[in-house]
């Protein structure tokens, strides 16, 4: 399948900044199964052509202007050719070491009821377990939109039982590591079939590692293993670590944030094209 995507996130200040510095993680990774065909990214209409590896393989760059700035404009967009690979990501260039995925955060950290929820999950072995956690945080975790916030922490999430992507892939994450799994946070693109009210925005979702077979990509929100319908930009060790766009700024006082997202297919007479907004 080849998919088009185009993500614009606007920043506008009230006052002129006097500097803004951004990190951007806007480049899909060519890996066993998504080859980037064409992708830009520009900001205020510059292109930003050098993007190198992270120490977890995704690539980033890093934009700093210093004029007076009443307004960032970021666009990531192009083609992206995907395969189904069975949910197995595969593929990259460099890697951090497995451990460094065991590390809990801030957002991660379980309390009790989070690992005793980790340790409800059955399966025979790693890969049924982990699949038995996934359903489990979609049932124990309603989708609800608006009901949490960026700061919210999986337990936080547990003990409320509703959330949105962002927060399941929290818990899948906090509880597979508390079961002594490697798993990492992951964001990207997914498009959404009709009528799938979770899906329209930019998504979230977690990789866990399988021995005999590397990561694997859960979408417990949607209770999938990843297909060709996701375009995977960048992961980390929770949504914070793991920001598409990250950044500071001096000299403004209120910052505005806008994000759209389109994403469909490219093959002629395609008819899926969905309008999607964070």
């Amino acid at each position: 399948m080849e998919l088009t995507v185009r993500h614009q996130t606007t920043y506008c200040y009230e006052t002129p900044a006097s500097q803004v510095a951004l990190l951007l993680r806007l480049q899909p990774a060519a890996l066993d199964g998504q080859v980037p065909r064409q992708w830009a990214v520009t900001v205020n209409d510059t292109p930003v052509q050098t993007f190198r590896p992270n120490a977890y393989g995704d690539g980033e760059a890093f934009v700093h202007l210093r004029a007076s700035v009443e307004e960032v404009l970021i666009v990531a967009s192009g083609r992206v050719e995907t395969r189904d690979q069975h949910g197995v990501v595969s593929g990259f260039r460099q890697e951090g070491p497995l451990p460094v995925f065991l590390r809990q955060t801030h957002l991660t950290r379980p309390d009790a009821a989070v690992t005793a929820f980790a340790h409800s999950a059955g399966g025979t072995d790693r890969l049924s377990r982990l699949h038995a956690l996934s359903a489990l945080v979609r049932d124990r975790v309603g989708y609800c939109a608006g009901s949490t916030s960026t700061a919210s922490t999986a337990a936080e999430v547990l003990a409320q039982g509703r959330g949105v992507c962002q927060d399941h892939a929290h818990l899948f994450v906090s509880a597979a590591r508390a079961l002594g799994i490697p798993a990492r946070y992951v964001v990207g693109y997914l498009m959404a079939q009709a009528g799938d009210r979770a899906l329209r925005e930019t998504h979230a979702w977690a990789e866990a590692w399988v021995d005999g077979l590397g990561w694997i990509g859960f979408d417990a929100t949607n209770g999938i293993c990843v297909t060709d319908h996701y375009v995977r930009l960048c992961g980390g060790l929770d949504a914070h670590d793991a920001a598409p766009v990250r950044g500071s700024v001096l000299g403004a006082t209120t910052i505005a944030i806008r994000a759209d997202v389109m994403i469909g297919e490219a093959e002629p007479g395609a008819a899926q094209q969905t309008q999607q907004q964070q």
